[in-house]
């Protein structure tokens, strides 16, 4: 079972269908709110290519409800670790991310609004995981750093230059003159060659 504590009797769906809440306690009933501290699995998909939450792995809900003429407010935090890697060096990242949610879930839907703009209240319940979805991958950087001092791999011999120090270097010849070092080369191989006969 999920770990669960409810304030002010707030009905929760099934474990098999969680970030979906019941609100049947709140409708037509303004100034109403309950609040609700779940530990729920993360969703599939809940990443950038970089970096995300594991599917499977514990989120923390912390929200409160609110009754309103309009519908249910939803607001809060949600907790959860994000994995993945640098975009810089390639090393792992492990770090703990929150984020606020606000929405107003509808009692009635309004066409002067877009679909995705706007959220229902159906049936009694509430889906909260579009919401918290939007919140924390839209937070999510697409070339996230293990650190905001890495300096990433070097483009020669791709050892970690934070690792290599501050002496790495590798001579660079540039491109346009390969062909001439080239030709440098065989007239010293053929000069030396001459000498030697």
């Amino acid at each position: 079972m999920s770990e669960t504590t409810i304030a002010s009797g707030v009905t929760l769906p099934d474990e098999t269908k969680p970030w979906i809440v019941s609100v049947t306690d709140l409708i037509d009933a303004p100034g109403a709110s309950e609040e609700l501290e779940v530990t729920w699995p993360a969703p599939a998909e809940l990443a950038v290519p970089l970096l995300g939450v594991e599917q499977g792995s514990p989120m923390q809900v912390d929200i409160r409800l609110d009754s309103v003429h309009e519908g249910i407010l939803v607001s809060g935090t949600v907790t959860g670790t994000l994995t993945g890697q640098c975009s810089r060096c390639l090393d792992s990242i492990t770090e703990t991310t929150t984020v606020d949610i606000q929405e107003l879930f509808q009692f009635e839907y309004d066409p002067t609004l877009e679909d995705d703009e706007q959220h229902m209240v159906e049936h009694g319940f509430v889906n909260i995981e579009p919401v918290m979805r939007d919140a924390l991958v839209t937070s999510l950087p697409f070339q996230p750093r293990c650190s905001p001092e890495c300096e990433g791999l070097c483009d020669q011999c791709g050892i970690r230059l934070a690792d290599a120090g501050p002496e790495h270097y590798h001579e660079q010849l540039d491109p346009r003159w390969a062909a001439l070092a080239n030709f440098a080369s065989e007239n010293a191989s053929d000069e030396t060659s001459s000498d030697n006969s």
